[in-house]
């Protein structure tokens, strides 16, 4: 179990995993351009476009679905021509906010998307055992309410090393209808 005390020092805010999903986009460039609403003393708050060829395209993906190649088998590839454009993506976003699994890590990431199910406002959490997630994810939900905020628990071996957010010590996806 990770400490609930533990300090959270930088926070990735990703948008554009899938590049025709533009909440998170539009979200990111906003911050990009003016991040006073996401700074905080004492934390680094970095928005990062996770996926800019897919959003300039304003599709999911250019070779390979983004949100799948966070394995290690797929982070540990030579760097060579022919290596699918998002595995070389993974491993760059992985330099710059891990390496995973590594206390060099970040400490949060939010990776935002959109669905067009009618889910509303979602968390995604992947592990069930780190309580500093769960109580963030208790604050928000508190924070936004009277406003529905479900949070969705997808604890699955496949899952665990897949998604852009799995860089960081917390990870967290955000969804949007």
């Amino acid at each position: 179990m990770s400490s609930p005390c533990a300090r959270v020092r930088r926070v990735g805010l990703f948008g554009g995993t899938h590049g025709n999903e533009l909440s998170g986009v539009l979200l990111v460039r906003h911050w990009q351009q003016d991040g006073a609403e996401i700074q905080r003393a004492g934390v680094q708050v970095k928005p990062f476009l996770t996926n800019p060829r897919a959003v300039e395209r304003c599709t999911r993906y250019i070779d390979c679905d983004l949100n799948r190649v966070f394995d290690p088998e797929s982070l540990g590839r030579p760097v060579v021509e022919d290596i699918p454009y998002e595995v070389r993506r993974a491993q760059e976003i992985n330099h710059i906010f891990g390496p995973k699994g590594s206390d060099d890590a970040y400490d949060l990431i939010f990776d935002l998307h959109n669905t067009t199910s009618n889910m509303g406002g979602t968390i995604i959490l992947e592990n069930s055992r780190d309580d500093f997630t769960i109580q963030m994810v208790h604050y928000i939900k508190n924070a936004l309410a009277p406003e529905p905020c479900p949070a969705l628990l997808i604890e699955h071996p496949s899952l665990k090393y897949a998604t852009t957010r799995s860089v960081a010590k917390h990870p967290v996806g955000k969804y949007q209808t």
